[in-house]
């Protein structure tokens, strides 16, 4: 009972330092009163490109970033693959392999695989962009703010109304819909991650190494 105790107070006292507020219709609410959308974008491989298509790819990308009346962070997150699930799948494949030849090849190729990962670290890389809306009101915080919150936390959430919500997911969604529309012209495609995407996603990230 006194570990169960110990436990929950540890996990509020963590919860003091994590600035989200709540999770809500696709949205982040942070306890400043600040809102964001985030949209998971997929990637092209610039180095591929002929010299015209990377220069025009260079052209489009600025005119995008010059086009924003808005602050946007972009996110790269790296995470080791696990490959076990991919390892699992060939071995059963081995198994219904009626040909000798096919089967040991099989079975070679899942050793070769696994031996390859335990010498090296295979990334999965995922790009995230950060849309922000921060309402009048929404406290920015500067460096010194931080620093004062570590040392001493304090529990200070705005609330919003239902109303004003509604207001500022639509602020937000408009800014999602310029971003998707000016990064498509460079063949880069983006989707708003949804409650239970971001909850997953918020879950990793403060949870590193759990799945």
């Amino acid at each position: 009972m006194k570990f169960s105790q110990s436990k929950t107070k540890t996990a509020s006292a963590s919860q003091k330092f994590i600035e989200i507020q709540d999770i809500k219709d696709n949205v982040v609410i942070l306890k400043n009163g600040g809102l964001r959308i985030i949209c998971i974008a997929s990637s092209i491989n610039f180095n591929l490109k002929g010299t015209d298509e990377q220069k025009a790819i260079v052209s489009h990308f600025q005119g995008f970033l010059n086009s924003l009346d808005f602050p946007l962070q972009i996110l790269i997150s790296s995470r080791k693959l696990d490959i076990n699930p991919y390892l699992d799948n060939l071995k059963e494949l081995a198994k219904t392999q009626e040909n000798e030849l096919l089967h040991a090849q099989t079975l070679e190729y899942t050793e070769f695989v696994k031996k390859f990962v335990e010498i090296t670290d295979v990334m999965k890389k995922s790009f995230y962009l950060i849309i922000p809306y921060n309402p009048m009101g929404a406290k920015k915080e500067n460096v010194l703010d931080k620093v004062k919150y570590i040392f001493k936390p304090q529990e200070v959430i705005k609330k919003i109304s239902s109303e004003k919500f509604k207001e500022y997911q639509e602020q937000l969604e408009q800014r999602a819909t310029h971003i998707t529309n000016g990064l498509i012209q460079i063949g880069i495609k983006t989707k708003i991650l949804n409650t239970k995407q971001l909850t997953r996603l918020f879950y990793e990230f403060y949870n590193p190494g759990r799945n």
